[in-house]
């Protein structure tokens, strides 16, 4: 069984091996989409060698030069972390990770796995564009994990959740399509600067301001018609006036017929 719609993401690998050894890692687990966020040396003659077989998954890499670019069309995007942050609401374990991707994986969403540096994985900035959070729970008196390793227990885990869905014959609850992950982006962009222009938000003293909405839109798992409100709600507060609407406009925002 294939692992459909899910992404493997490196951040800014510094050698060539380990992307070999994630791809081939990627490749016992039946995943096959690896992006590579400004890796330090690739292509490469080691990565080749450490891939072991997975020559496929290396030339299909994708290499991109930042993380957004990474993420483009993800619904949801689950950033790897060897210790908690502050700032972050959730943090979960492999197993319970891959019980809630599955499900979208099955229904066609596009779903990343995010790891960061060897040394110093990702950075709090990195950790703002991922969606949800996972650790593996290493032993803590050694808890340092080659990025390869990381990559090949979350891969496992999510094809043990996926092989259980299979068999219980039991169809995922439908949802609605969840926003992708660029054009959450832009609705960042878009609140920030609404809050801007309001005076909510300082951006010379952020006090972590747009960070914890990200956490707390993140949460929320906003779908696309759910983003489409939103986005109208800033534009008539730039607007400064009451947006009217047809009965057609409001059913196409929100989905429901009008009374008649």
């Amino acid at each position: 069984m294939l692992l459909p719609n899910l992404r493997v993401v490196l951040v800014e690998t510094s050698h060539p091996g380990n992307i070999g050894a994630a791809a081939r890692a990627m490749k016992n687990m039946g995943a096959s989409e690896l992006v590579l966020v400004a890796p330090e040396r690739y292509p490469d003659p080691a990565a080749s060698a450490r891939a072991a077989g997975a020559d496929d998954v290396l030339t299909a890499a994708r290499v991109v030069a930042t993380l957004p670019e990474a993420l483009a069309g993800c619904a949801c995007a689950f950033g790897a972390s060897a210790r908690p942050r502050h700032i972050v609401a959730e943090v979960m374990d492999a197993r319970t990770a891959a019980s809630r991707i599955a499900p979208m994986l099955t229904a066609g969403e596009t779903c990343a796995l995010v790891f960061g540096r060897e040394r110093t994985g990702l950075t709090n900035a990195e950790m703002a564009y991922c969606t949800q959070f996972v650790h593996i729970p290493t032993h803590p008196g050694f808890s340092s994990l080659n990025v390869a390793a990381a990559v090949q227990v979350l891969c496992y885990e999510v094809r043990v959740a996926l092989l259980a869905l299979q068999e219980s014959g039991e169809a995922p609850a439908p949802f609605d399509r969840l926003a992708a992950h660029d054009d959450m982006e832009q609705f960042y962009a878009h609140l920030e600067q609404v809050l801007i222009e309001i005076g909510f938000h300082d951006p010379q003293r952020p006090r972590h301001l747009m960070r914890r909405l990200r956490r707390l839109f993140a949460r929320a798992a906003v779908e696309q018609n759910e983003l489409a409100i939103l986005r109208g709600v800033l534009s008539a507060v730039q607007g400064g006036k009451q947006m009217r609407r047809t009965d057609a406009q409001l059913t196409q925002i929100s989905g429901e017929v009008p009374n008649s």
